[in-house]
């Protein structure tokens, strides 16, 4: 059947290259289906109700502070090893328009341990707002999605495995969710050593939450582990930040640097 070629944009350059790296990556999923209601009540009493990405974000980040796991990466320079960061770095996948098609672009919050819900809220929100090229990470993807292929992935690779850097560039861990349009991926792909999605929340605050991993940094029941103490997070500290918000002085942008 005669069809017509489509070239590549840049947007589907990048999702190709990522691809590229994330295929080669042996990721296991563990599942926890959670209980969160009383984080489902706390942000229901608001008047201003937090997004759930924020919220998660901020969860994720207090327990990788505890679990040094999560914020370890196998890098295969100078030799294969595990490199342990000593603070997060978030990348969060969104949905923008880039010249008339829709693009999946990353952005990244560094140590979002030390940031409120809200100034979390808020970095979320410009990334997913501002004129494409106005966010700094977009910008940069971009201009290497018109790099010529080897280039890419000959940089790509060095990032990905010069330990110092690949956080810089890349993030510690990956969110990803479509529970927003009542969908959840079953099996995303990331070169990072963990990426957290998460279904449809119910109003009894049930909701079925994943972690996807890298095996050869850690195992399966580190994980579940880590879910169960997640929830708990969830439940607890992060439920009290949420049922202060109404209270919070309004504080400082999180501060990004321009490139």
């Amino acid at each position: 059947m005669r069809g017509r070629a489509l070239k590549l944009s840049a947007p589907r350059r990048l999702v190709g290259d990522l691809m590229r790296f994330s295929i080669g990556v042996p990721r296991v999923a563990v599942q926890r289906q959670m209980n969160l209601g009383p984080l489902v009540r706390a942000r229901m009493a608001q008047q201003t109700r937090p997004s759930w990405t924020a919220i998660f974000l901020k969860g994720y980040a207090l327990l990788a502070i505890e679990m040094p796991e999560l914020r370890r990466a196998y890098v295969k320079l100078p030799w294969p090893q595990l490199y342990e960061y000593p603070a997060s770095v978030a990348s969060i996948a969104h949905e923008r328009e880039y010249e008339g098609e829709p693009a999946v672009l990353l952005s990244c919050i560094k140590c979002p341990e030390r940031y409120s819900i809200t100034q979390l809220e808020a970095a979320i929100h410009a990334a997913r707002s501002r004129p494409v090229l106005e966010v700094p990470e977009f910008r940069r993807a971009l201009r290497m999605a018109a790099v010529p292929a080897p280039v890419r992935w000959l940089l790509m690779w060095l990032g990905l495995n010069i330990a110092r850097q690949r956080a810089n560039y890349f993030g510690t861990f990956q969110l990803s969710v479509y529970s927003g349009l009542g969908a959840e991926s079953l099996n995303p792909l990331t070169p990072l050593t963990t990426l957290l999605n998460y279904g449809p929340i119910g109003n009894d605050g049930s909701v079925n939450v994943r972690i996807h991993y890298d095996h050869r940094v850690m195992d399966g029941a580190n994980v579940a582990r880590a879910l169960e103490r997640f929830e708990k997070i969830l439940n607890g500290t992060v439920a009290n930040e949420v049922v202060l918000l109404g209270q919070d002085v309004v504080a400082p942008a999180i501060r990004r640097n321009a490139t």
